[in-house]
């Protein structure tokens, strides 16, 4: 099959890039803005990703797969040291890796310990991400391009480019994406024209009812806290032009004493829970939704292999 478009033009790109960086870098709103639609987990809360997102940019010239993995980070738990194993594994396999560096933060111990990791993975381009511009002023921003400049020469790091970015204020976003394509191999496209994500749709409702009960929580809960879609089934004799689809979901917590974070006051917490994802399941899925949300605990999971299991990791 020729990859060359008729009009005689570059040929068709095709290929994995991802995304790497402290928790919390604004990994999950790049992969999102890229997209151009919320495919990623974001939370002010850091390590909130803990699946491989796969995001899919479509463009006439290139197909971009975009793999957004956890934040690398000192495990203290066995699902630490698995998403760590999970972050490793991707860069392996991706044709091109995004580091992430959020420019309102100085480089610190948590950048120099992925740099020095992406430093053994010698035939990958890197591509320096200078994240939420937004936040600092040009003098700042120069500040931080010189220290990750500084830092790449010092590791060993031929960056292929160091590009600042806002996903929020969408700055430099489409350039982001020029610059990653090149980086590609020439190839087909991998993925059907209009999808958006390879994720199960099981997963993705699972995430944004996770994202939504991480919303404004104290800070013991990030870490604690799993949901499992148990089932989606559409309700039955319901007329065609009336369908709903009822869904039932677990939220996991590790201890007693978190069930009462989750449900808040009369059952307030989850109520608002429920209403919150309800309307971006909607809006993913493109039906109404019944949610059924249950808070269950199950003791410790984070360091039991075989509630890892249960849970998906």
């Amino acid at each position: 099959m020729s990859l060359t478009p008729p009009s005689g033009g570059a040929p068709f790109r095709a290929g994995f890039a991802c995304f790497v960086g402290r928790p919390n870098a604004g990994k999950s709103t790049l992969t999102n803005a890229l997209v151009g639609t919320k495919v990623a987990i974001t939370s002010n809360r850091p390590q909130t990703t803990r699946h491989t997102v796969r995001g899919i940019v479509h463009r006439p010239d290139a197909q971009l797969v975009l793999v957004d993995t956890p934040g690398l980070h000192k495990p203290r738990t066995l699902l630490g040291e698995r998403l760590n194993d999970v972050v490793r594994a991707t860069w392996a396999e991706v044709d091109v890796i995004g580091f992430c560096l959020p420019a309102d933060q100085k480089l610190g111990p948590g950048d120099r310990y992925i740099a020095k990791e992406l430093s053994e993975v010698k035939r990958t381009p890197k591509v320096a991400i200078v994240t939420k511009t937004d936040l600092v002023d040009s003098q700042r921003l120069a500040e931080q391009l010189i220290a990750i400049d500084r830092l790449g020469k010092e590791l060993g790091i031929e960056w292929a480019e160091i590009i600042p970015v806002s996903a929020v204020g969408d700055k430099q976003v489409g350039l982001l994406a020029d610059l990653l394509v090149p980086l590609l191999p020439e190839s087909p496209p991998l993925y059907p024209d209009g999808d958006l994500t390879d994720e199960p749709e099981q997963v993705m409702v699972a995430e944004l009812i996770r994202e939504a009960a991480l919303e404004g929580v104290r800070d013991e809960l990030p870490h604690s806290l799993a949901v499992v879609v148990e089932e989606m089934l559409p309700r039955e004799d319901r007329p065609a032009d009336r369908p709903l689809l009822d869904i039932h979901a677990y939220l996991y917590i590790e201890r007693q004493s978190q069930k009462a974070i989750v449900i808040g006051a009369k059952g307030a917490r989850l109520k608002h829970v429920g209403t919150t994802a309800r309307k971006h399941i909607e809006a993913l899925l493109g039906t109404p939704v019944f949610l059924d949300l249950h808070v269950k605990v199950a003791k410790d999971w984070q360091r039991d292999p075989k509630q890892l299991r249960k849970l998906g990791f």
